[in-house]
This record gives structure tokens, C-alpha cells and sequence, in this order.
């Protein structure tokens, strides 16, 4: 007889949610755990409650994943809204600045966009989940005091004119983990002389998941209900799919689980790797240092067991 336990302890993968707005990451994160009955899930990268979209969740072992998966690229359709700024960089803060009027040309502002593609520094916005000495900058702000955060380094890899309806414009963002695009809204509203503000915001991917992956919470929740559920879970292998894999035999899953390095190729190129079972089944994320007499090895660097 199989222990209920057993089963909902052997469920590991990804859950591609495409967040609506309204809800924060942390409300969809207790919606699966509910749902599924699973403690262990997680968010790999917090969208505002005003955003919609790709939300990458993982659940049960492959919530290990999560600073990997963290790590990822993202891509927005960021709508700013040009002629005035707020204090939160967003709709939902008090207006800073009366309106401006808005003299800028589509080229003008192309022009402006240029200028924050590439590895930039950027101070995230003052109400933001960023910790200043413990506290978090939203609460300081909010009790009203003086936030003085760091810049930190971030890249913003394209950026592209999708609608240009002043004052509102439609961009396309591709960026790395922990940009701002508030921020960038703001600073181009600065850099423009007009002042901006993000109204919408839609993570169009996480990663290596794009809103095709992506299944409507509603739609999510019906499954819950119905117990099909499990036809939306991603194996966690997929997870990092972009990430070069190699197949382990059984002889190699054993050892691998117990520490284990496994030789390799002669090819094989430095960095991290996916160890995958015959079956597909991540049992590893490995990378590759150099063992005894110069032989070449897979180093296990974050082992999960496998149902096989």
C-alpha cells in the first residue's frame, strides 16, 4: 500500500502561473499550497500586485531550484505614462510634480531608451521591499522617513517602442533579475525632462518560461477542484532547460546521490549542468572541476532524489 505521504512527498516540479492583477506573488504562492495540499512551494521573483503575468512557482523538492530559477532573465510590456512622476514610480502613489507638457517625439524618446540599455546602475524605488538595516524601505517610507538606498548594478539587455500614444508608451523590457521597471520609468522621466510614472506592467517570461507556458490562476484553481491538476506541472528539469544537461546511468544516479562525482568528456565545457536520469528526471544540478591526476569530473553541487 502506497503512503499518501509517500506520493505528495515524490511531487516535485514547476507551475507556470499567469498572476492576474490584484493579487501579490505571496497570495498565488498560498493558492497552490491550498490547492495542491503541498507546503513546500515558492515564487521565483515578486511581481506587484498591479503586474500580471508569468509567476514560475515550484513546489515540493524543486523549490531548491529557487535561486537559480531566481536568477533568470525577465521580459515586461511596461505601459509609462509621460508628464508627471509619483513618489511610488507608480499609479499608486501621490503625485510629485504637476503635469508637463509633453515635447518629445517618438525619435526623441527612442533616442532616451538608448541610453539605459547595457549594464547600468539603478537605485531601486523608495517603496519597495528592498532592506535598509533590517527594515523594509516601503515601511520607512510610508511612516515617512528619509530612505536612502543603494544603486545596484543591473542590465537591461532591449528595450523597444511596442505603442507610441502620448502620453502613454508601450515598451518592451528584457532585463536581469532585480530590475526595477518602476525605476526605469522614473529615471526615463527624469533623463526626458517631463517626468513618468508606470501605469501597467505584464511579465511577458521568466527565464525560460514565456505566458504560452503560463495556465490563468482561475483556470488553475478549476483543476484544484476537479484533482487534474497535475497535467499543468512542469517536470523541475525544465526549469533550467537553457542549461546544457547530461544523462546519468543508473549506476551514476546511485553514486551521484551519495556525493559522488562522475567523469567527464573530455569536451565538456566549465560551468554548471543539469544531471538528468535516463527517464529525464533531474537528479543534479553538477559542476565541472578538476579531480585527481587532472581527470575532469562532474562535482554533485545540489543533489535531489529521484522517484526511480
Amino acid at each position: 500500500m502506497v503512503d499518501s505521504q509517500d506520493v505528495k512527498n515524490a511531487i516535485s516540479g514547476v507551475l507556470v502561473v499567469d498572476k492576474p492583477v490584484g493579487m501579490t506573488s505571496h497570495d498565488v504562492v498560498q493558492a497552490i499550497r491550498n490547492g495542491t495540499s503541498l507546503r513546500r512551494a515558492g515564487h521565483t521573483g515578486t511581481l506587484d500586485p498591479r503586474a500580471s503575468g508569468v509567476l514560475v512557482i515550484l513546489v515540493g523538492p524543486a523549490v531548491r531550484l529557487s535561486e537559480y530559477v531566481s536568477a533568470s532573465d525577465k521580459r515586461y510590456q511596461a505601459i509609462i505614462r509621460l508628464g508627471s512622476s509619483t513618489d511610488t514610480y507608480d499609479a499608486d502613489g501621490k503625485f510629485t510634480r504637476p503635469d508637463q507638457p509633453i515635447n518629445v517625439t517618438e525619435a526623441q524618446f527612442e533616442e532616451a531608451l538608448k541610453t539605459f540599455i547595457g549594464e547600468i546602475e539603478q537605485t531601486p524605488p523608495p517603496y519597495s521591499a528592498v532592506k535598509v538595516q533590517g527594515r523594509k524601505a516601503y515601511e520607512m517610507a510610508r511612516q515617512g522617513e528619509e530612505v536612502d538606498l543603494a544603486p545596484r548594478k543591473i542590465t537591461v539587455h532591449h528595450l523597444e517602442v511596442l505603442e507610441w500614444a502620448p502620453p502613454e508608451v508601450v515598451v518592451d523590457v528584457h532585463c536581469s533579475s532585480g530590475t526595477y521597471v518602476r525605476s526605469l520609468a522614473n529615471d526615463l522621466g527624469e533623463k526626458l525632462g517631463t517626468g513618468a510614472y508606470l501605469v501597467g506592467l505584464r511579465r511577458t517570461k521568466s527565464g525560460r518560461f514565456s505566458l504560452r507556458d503560463a495556465v490563468p490562476l482561475r483556470k488553475l484553481q478549476e483543476a484544484f477542484q476537479a484533482g487534474n491538476w497535475y497535467q499543468y506541472l512542469i517536470p523541475a528539469a525544465e526549469a533550467l532547460g537553457d542549461w546544457p544537461a547530461i544523462e546519468l546511468t543508473p549506476d551514476e544516479v546511485e553514486g551521484v546521490r551519495h556525493g559522488h562525482r562522475v567523469k567527464a568528456a573530455e569536451d565538456s565545457k566549465e560551468g554548471m549542468v543539469r544531471g538528468v536520469s535516463t527517464q529525464g528526471e533531474l537528479v543534479a544540478l553538477m559542476e565541472l572541476t578538476q579531480g585527481e591526476e587532472g581527470v575532469r569530473e562532474w562535482q554533485p553541487k545540489k543533489v535531489f532524489f529521484t522517484t526511480e
